[in-house]
């Protein structure tokens, strides 16, 4: 399949896949790049150029907060993002449309 239309249907899930992890416990950038990857088996292999703008997004819409931590030695400080109270009842919402969705799309295309 052509990239483009591969890229295309996974947009769609980002947030949702982002939230989801948040849920699991407070992580930082790079933290999230690497476990969505490790998780979908190398399916959600996403770029920083689009984490950060749905980032971004989320903490707008009130569903994500962040806090930058305290270096400590040599470490560097780094952006720790979080769910919130909004974010979980956001996430709640999505996946039970993402299972209304899915199986709309199952029922089309069963032949």
């Amino acid at each position: 399949m052509d990239q483009k239309y591969q890229r295309q249907m996974k947009k769609g899930v980002y947030e949702m896949l982002v939230l989801y992890l948040l849920g699991e416990g407070e992580k930082y950038g790079y933290q999230l790049l690497s476990e969505m990857k490790e998780k979908s088996g190398g399916m959600f292999a996403m770029k920083e150029g689009t984490l950060y703008p749905i980032l971004y997004r989320l903490e707008e819409d009130g569903c994500i907060s962040s806090r930058w931590s305290m270096p400590k030695d040599r470490e560097v400080s780094r952006k720790y993002y979080v769910i919130t109270e909004k974010g979980r009842h956001t996430l709640s919402e999505m996946i039970a449309f993402w299972g209304e969705f899915s199986g709309g799309v199952s029922r089309m295309l069963v032949r």
